[in-house]
């Protein structure tokens, strides 16, 4: 049992250096972290009787 919470744990660093490296490396290989940018207008009704 401790063995699998050993290989859990390093597989968990494993998965955040990978996550951190694509963040960092990502936008060189084409892959786009901006969020789309628009304007969006809704009326909105009050009923403040």
């Amino acid at each position: 049992m401790g063995r699998l919470i050993k290989y859990l744990f390093y597989l968990a660093i494993l998965a955040g250096i990978g996550l951190s490296a694509y963040a960092y490396v990502g936008p060189w290989f084409g892959a786009d972290f901006d969020a789309p940018v628009s304007e969006i207008r809704k009326p909105v009704v009050l009923n403040a009787n």
